[in-house]
């Protein structure tokens, strides 16, 4: 068939290449415009963007797809069916009635759970053990069309959202030809969402990445988890924001919400439960990240004081 893929971050890139190397055709890639990214803030393609043009395919950069500009290329493009992966942006009806197989699109999470912009994340936030990929066919609501096919995946103990994505990416590409193929074959059947278990999953917002220590020490290290590496869990010490890689538990101690223990190797923090958190990473501000005993050692006084005040 003639695919045209839309997606736009790091995410989508293993169900663009796994598409690519298919037996279809993609003739052409939907993604967000040019952004600032990385340390220098300088203005460069999505992944999506990227990749397309090494492979020589044609890429269109829409902020909103409904522009007649853009709607007016994929009819001219006329793909038998559009996959989604991470695009960014809902689709509008004019741009859904385009392909006549639909819109697919690879969703991280098992619907109707978690519809939204971060399903991993939030199945971390709270303590879900398992989740998985759903493959469905796009509608005008959000993530709630007829679901094609799933897969499960166990979430580890250790899991940071940036693990847990990477896995379900790379196993939801091949979620994704698969579904593709049987729709090519007209033998794959989409099947309405259940009414129940529905849950929501919107974007987490820096101000939301921010630690409370008076929290249970299993909240701080499931919020933690869920913000690596976006938008990326902080807390502040003497009034300075200091960013937060994974931490790990560390059982009861003697500290209370938010007072912060060094050691000679370590740096514990309390938390609201009568457990303690060990850091992990940290990133003081306008520095590169190091570990948290080195970070100890180069600020005064750090021994007793507290985070988050």
């Amino acid at each position: 068939m003639r695919l045209l893929f839309a997606g736009t971050p790091i995410v989508a890139l293993p169900a663009l290449d796994a598409l690519v190397a298919s037996s279809h055709d993609v003739v052409g890639v939907l993604t967000r415009p040019d952004a600032r990214s990385g340390r220098g803030r300088r203005t460069g393609p999505s992944p999506v963007a990227a990749r397309a043009a090494e492979a020589g395919i044609e890429v269109i950069r829409a902020t909103r797809v409904s522009d007649p500009e853009v709607l007016a290329r994929l009819h001219e493009l006329a793909p038998d069916c559009c996959p989604v992966v991470a695009y960014g942006a809902l689709i509008p009806p004019a741009a859904l009635a385009v392909p006549p197989r639909g819109w697919v699109n690879l969703h991280f999470s098992l619907l109707p759970a978690w519809r939204g912009a971060a399903p991993v994340q939030h199945a971390l936030l709270h303590g879900d053990e398992v989740t998985g990929a759903s493959v469905f066919a796009l509608e005008e609501g959000l993530d709630t069309g007829p679901v094609y096919g799933v897969l499960t995946e166990a979430v580890r103990s250790r899991d940071t959202a940036g693990d847990l994505l990477g896995r379900l990416a790379t196993a939801g590409a091949a979620l994704l030809i698969a579904t593709i193929d049987g729709i090519e074959r007209g033998d794959l059947v989409a099947r309405p969402q259940p009414v129940d278990g529905v849950s929501h999953a919107p974007k987490l917002a820096v101000d939301e990445a921010g630690v409370d220590w008076s929290q249970p020490a299993t909240h701080v290290d499931r919020l933690v988890r869920a913000c690596t590496p976006a938008p990326g869990a902080w807390t502040t010490v003497r009034g300075e924001r200091v960013g937060l890689g994974p931490v790990e538990p560390a059982g009861p101690r003697d500290l209370s919400a938010g007072r912060i223990a060094v050691g000679r190797h370590e740096v514990l923090v309390g938390c609201g439960d009568g457990q303690a958190v060990r850091l992990g990473e940290v990133r003081p501000a306008g520095r590169r990240p190091m570990a948290a005993d080195a970070w100890a050692r180069g600020v005064r006084d750090l021994d007793g004081t507290s985070a988050g005040a």
